[in-house]
């Protein structure tokens, strides 16, 4: 069998040589003739599966090793018996450290706490859940916003997304992109609900770049209406807009997801439902994924706010100021940064040690999914 597979996928060379001929191609050069006598294709977003790409072709299976599978035409694969995966949840924890890194940082750059402040939540799946637990450990108020969910399982734990927008102190995006539709997500903020927002409140997307408009977040900062933009998604990518990445807190380049281990996740899912597709000799494969290299954190505790030790544990294993400046320092190597990012451990791979302990920190730590002595 042949498979074509993204040469930036992580932990995937030398995994399925043994079964099949595995042809490497960047991404974007994956197209239509390359793909014509293949069984299989492993893919990420930047090669778009569309109806045109995918009629004609031999493929019987299409793995992405992420989470959106917004570029890649499932209707037509349904109709025409190609089997496709994508891998929900691989990088939740991933992001969720992104996000706890760059929250802390908007906290300590507007001298506030936690501890009182509300965030309202938009999409709480895999991801927005998972802030969500931190929001409620550090003693934040949580709004969530989740139509889908909302109708499924009744209201009383959901907000609209106005009552979000007037409350919220800080509002992240957390949603698929939907182009259509009672979900639509496409521009779900805009110049029409930035109206209702409350003054100073902070806004991040994680998302996809084409859920927050360009405009309306570049007009929120330049009014003075928002406290801060943080973005790693952007419409156009990896084109971006150099004028609003200028302006926003924080700019990186669709990395909140590029922890080893979410990669590890991601590649894993796909290699595994390939393999049982196909009735391959490989059974729950999973990567070696190698340590980070300072993963016992010491820190005195000494007169020390429970935030204080909070931020000092989340930034020794992972700093998002780092991929802020790399991006602001050259924009063009947006694909570059993605394509050479470094290793990046998740929180589960550290170990904390209190001096002297302190019970109640240690059990945040816990609940966050670090190890504590």
């Amino acid at each position: 069998m042949k498979i074509i597979a993204d040469d930036k996928i992580p932990f995937l060379k030398g995994v399925l040589e043994p079964f099949a001929e595995v042809v490497y191609l960047p991404g974007s050069e994956i197209n239509r003739e390359i793909v014509l006598d293949a069984d299989a294709l492993l893919t990420r977003t930047r090669t778009k599966c569309t109806s045109s790409f995918l009629k004609g072709t031999k493929l019987k299976f299409i793995g992405t090793a992420t989470i959106g599978f917004d570029h890649i035409d499932t209707d037509y694969c349904q109709k025409n018996n190609i089997f496709w995966t994508n891998a929900p949840g691989c990088n939740s924890s991933s992001v969720q450290q992104y996000m706890i890194s760059a929250i802390l940082k908007a906290a300590e750059k507007s001298h506030f706490a936690l501890r009182g402040k509300t965030i309202g939540i938009v999409g709480a799946g895999n991801v927005g859940s998972k802030v969500e637990k931190f929001a409620r450990l550090t003693g934040m108020k949580v709004l969530v916003n989740d139509p889908p969910r909302a109708r499924r399982e009744g209201g009383n734990n959901f907000v609209d997304l106005p009552v979000v927008l007037r409350e919220a102190d800080m509002i992240t995006f957390h949603v698929p992109l939907n182009m259509s539709g009672s979900d639509k997500t496409w521009h779900l903020f805009n110049m029409g609900v930035s109206g209702v927002m409350k003054k100073g409140v902070w806004v991040f997307n994680t998302s996809r770049g084409e859920v927050t408009d360009t405009d309306t977040l570049k007009n929120i900062i330049r009014s003075g209406l928002a406290g801060g933009v943080v973005l790693d998604v952007w419409e156009n990518e990896p084109c971006i807009d150099t004028s609003l990445m200028a302006e926003v807190f924080l700019a990186t380049p669709h990395i909140a997801g590029y922890s080893a281990d979410g990669k590890a996740n991601g590649t894993s899912i796909i290699v595994n439902a390939l393999c049982d597709y196909f009735s391959l000799p490989l059974r729950k494969w999973y990567p070696s994924v190698p340590s980070p290299p300072e993963p016992l954190i010491r820190i005195d505790t000494t007169g020390k706010k429970d935030e204080e030790i909070i931020r000092e544990a989340v930034m020794h294993t992972y700093n998002v100021g780092k991929d802020d400046s790399d991006l602001r320092s050259d924009p063009a190597l947006f694909e570059k940064l993605r394509g050479d990012y470094g290793l990046r451990r998740e929180f589960s791979a550290y170990t904390t040690e209190l001096l002297p302990y302190s019970s109640d920190v240690a059990g945040v730590l816990k609940e966050m999914g670090f190890s504590v002595k």
